[in-house]
């Protein structure tokens, strides 16, 4: 077997172990092209075979996200998955966030979170934060297409996020908070698109499993 799945990873899993599913069923080299947090859903590009090869060109592709920022509370993970940190009072209007909003658009400058695979001097950024050890990380220019406001509550608002690869969401919502001056943390996270896979074309990895018991699910890879 040689192409691609798109899955739609389920909340709670590692995509390695997502990927590794995948890997025990077909028994075929299989990577990913761009993971997933746990705690997120949502379209995870996988590649089966030969296809692992064009890894780098699905990476690069355009991703988007739907969100949803809880205002008020930082988490030490920028995420709901962390411990609190801080609590704040709330006292912006839905103009200031649409204004507030506009600034993350275009190409900036993030830093990634403490909590992330990324690797310093030898080790993941996680296993440090684990060990309660904070590094000064170097920021990284990302480029955000298009954020588009779809709901606000009042504690908390809703998200699509068109970006480049490397944009840490969790990031963004942080940093919207402290634009907004009263922090805020990502409590939900889907990504709905991955270069030209979108989350309607995905199969769910419960259905991936019962597709390879039939016998069917060569049917639903795609030739690279």
């Amino acid at each position: 077997m040689n192409g691609i799945i798109v899955l739609n990873k389920p909340k709670g899993m590692t995509s390695f172990s997502a990927v590794n599913t995948i890997h025990k069923l077909t028994r075929e080299k299989a990577g990913h092209a761009g993971t997933l947090d746990p705690m997120a859903e949502g379209v995870l590009v996988v590649l089966l075979g030969r296809a692992t090869k064009a890894a780098k060109k699905f990476e690069s592709s355009v991703k988007v996200y739907e969100a949803e920022i809880t205002f008020g509370v930082e988490t030490d993970s920028l995420d709901a998955t962390g411990r609190v940190t801080a609590t704040h009072e709330i006292i912006f209007k839905e103009e200031e966030l649409k204004e507030a909003i506009t600034g993350f658009i275009g190409e900036i400058d993030q830093i990634p979170p403490m909590v992330s695979a990324i690797h310093y001097k030898g080790k993941r950024l996680y296993e440090l934060a684990r060990n309660g050890i904070e590094v000064e990380r170097e920021p990284r220019r990302v480029t955000i297409s298009d954020i588009k406001l779809r709901s606000f509550s009042g504690t908390t608002a809703e998200i699509t996020v068109t970006c480049s690869k490397g944009t840490y969401i969790r990031s963004l919502c942080a940093d919207l908070g402290a634009a907004l001056g009263c922090g805020a943390h990502m409590s939900k996270l889907t990504r709905t698109k991955s270069g030209e896979f979108h989350i309607s074309d995905s199969i769910s990895l419960e259905d991936a499993i019962k597709l390879h018991n039939l016998g069917k699910l060569e049917a639903r890879i795609c030739p690279v």
